[in-house]
C-alpha cells in the first residue's frame, strides 16, 4: 500500500481496537434489600410459605366456580422510580408478586396482608424487560437492556448466575417442565432463540429462524412445543429442542404480535396484535387461526400490553396504551366493562389464580394496583 493508505489503515486498525476495547464492560455486582423485619413467621417459615388464614385457599387446583368483573381499586403499590413493564405472580399460589421496573429494579410484593415489599433486586443497570418465576417459585430470571440475564433466588435475593451472549434479550423463561427447570430459553434480538443450561452455564441449543427480534416464548401442548413471535410479524411453532419451526403462520394481514397469553385450559393462546385486536389461535394438533374470535375496542398500536385469562376462561383482560383496563366476554368476544386505570400505558394485567374478582395491573406511570 501507498504511504497514504498505509496511514489510513493505521488509523482504521487503531480504531478498531480502541472499539474493541470499550466492549468489554464488567457485569453490575448484584445485591438485594430486605424490606420487612419479619422475613420469617413464628414458626420460622420464610415469605415463600402460602399463607393458609386468609379464608381463600391458595393452595387449590381447581380455579374459582364463576369469575365476576372488578368493580373498584382496593390498593396501590407504590416503591418504583419508573415506568413498570412487567408484572408476574407467584406460581401457584400467587400470594406475591414480583414486578421489573424499567428503573432497573425488580422487586417482590406481598399481595395479602399489609402488601409490603418484601425484596428488591439490583443488579442491572438498564431497564428490566422481564421477569418469570420458576415452577417453585425459588429462584426467577430477570432479563434487561444491559444485555444480561440473570437468575436470582426468590428468598435469599443472591444472583445465582448471569448469561449474556451481546444480545438483548426481549424475553426468557423457564422449560416449564418439571425435569427440564434447569434449561432456560431467551428470545433475543438478534432473531435467534437461545437455549442455556444453568447448572453449566452454556448454551445447548439456538433457534435461529426468525428474521426480526424474537418477542415471546409461550410453551404449549403439555410443554412439548412452544410459540414464538417476532417483529418480523410471523408466529412459528416449535418442537422442544429442534431448531426448525414445524409451523409458520404469517399473512399479509397479520401484525406483530408482542405479547402472547396461553389460555388455562391450554387450548388457545391469545395474541395482542398491533391492529388494536386480540387475535386467537388454537393450539394443540392443529395450529390455526381462530378467525371468528377476535377482540377489539383497545388501543394498543405500539405497546407491547400483556393480557390475561380469568382462571375458569368466562373473561379475557387487557390493559391499553391509554391506561385503560378491558374485559370481554371470552365466549361472545363482547366487550363488558372498560375504565380508566393508570395515568399513562396500562402494560399489564394479571386475574388472580384464586379470587373470583381480584386483578392486578401495571403501568409505566410506575404503581401497581389491585382491583376487585
Amino acid at each position: 500500500p501507498t504511504e497514504e493508505d498505509a496511514a489510513y489503515l493505521e488509523e482504521y486498525q487503531a480504531k478498531r481496537q480502541k472499539k474493541g476495547k470499550r466492549e468489554e464492560e464488567v457485569p453490575m455486582e448484584e445485591k438485594s434489600t430486605l424490606h420487612i423485619k419479619d422475613d420469617t413467621d413464628y414458626q420460622g417459615r420464610s415469605f415463600l410459605h402460602v399463607p393458609q388464614d386468609l379464608g381463600v385457599n391458595l393452595k387449590s387446583d381447581e380455579p374459582p366456580a364463576k369469575c365476576f368483573i372488578p368493580k373498584r381499586q382496593i390498593h396501590t403499590w407504590t416503591g418504583h422510580s419508573k415506568g413498570i413493564s412487567v408484572i408476574r405472580w407467584f406460581p401457584g399460589s400467587a400470594h406475591l408478586m414480583l414486578s421489573g421496573s424499567m428503573d432497573s429494579k425488580v422487586k417482590l410484593w406481598e399481595v395479602y396482608g399489609k402488601r409490603r415489599c418484601v425484596r428488591s433486586y439490583l443488579g442491572h443497570k438498564q431497564a428490566i424487560r422481564d421477569v418469570n418465576f420458576n415452577n417453585a417459585g425459588t429462584q426467577f430470571l430477570s432479563a434487561s437492556y444491559d444485555r444480561y440475564i440473570k437468575l436470582w433466588d426468590t428468598e435469599t435475593g443472591e444472583a445465582i448466575s448471569r448469561f449474556t451472549n451481546k444480545k438483548m434479550a426481549f424475553c426468557c423463561k423457564f422449560n416449564p417442565d418439571d425435569d427440564k427447570q434447569h434449561l432456560i430459553v431467551a428470545g433475543t434480538s438478534a432473531n435467534k432463540i437461545i437455549c442455556w443450561d444453568i447448572r453449566s452455564g452454556d448454551i445447548v441449543q439456538e433457534y435461529d429462524r426468525h428474521l426480526a427480534a424474537v418477542n415471546t416464548i409461550t410453551f404449549v401442548d403439555k410443554n412439548r412445543r412452544f410459540v414464538s413471535t417476532s417483529d418480523d410479524k410471523s408466529l412459528r411453532v416449535w418442537e422442544w429442542d429442534i431448531p426448525v419451526d414445524m409451523k409458520y403462520i404469517a399473512d399479509p394481514s397479520m401484525h406483530s404480535m408482542p405479547a402472547v397469553t396461553p389460555s388455562p385450559n391450554g387450548k388457545w393462546i391469545a395474541c395482542q396484535s398491533l391492529d388494536n385486536k386480540i387475535c386467537v389461535f388454537q393450539v394443540g394438533d392443529r395450529f390455526k387461526e381462530m378467525r371468528k374470535k377476535v377482540f377489539k375496542g383497545h388501543m394498543v398500536a405500539g405497546y407491547a400490553c400483556g393480557l390475561d385469562f380469568s382462571p375458569e376462561m368466562t373473561y379475557l383482560t387487557s390493559g391499553d396504551g391509554d391506561g385503560k383496563i378491558y374485559i370481554w366476554d371470552w365466549k361472545t368476544s363482547k366487550l363488558l366493562s372498560k375504565w380508566k386505570a393508570h395515568d399513562d400505558v396500562c402494560i399489564q394485567v394479571l386475574w388472580h389464580p384464586h379470587e373470583p374478582s381480584k386483578v392486578a395491573s401495571a403501568s409505566w406511570d410506575g404503581n401497581i394496583k389491585l382491583w376487585d
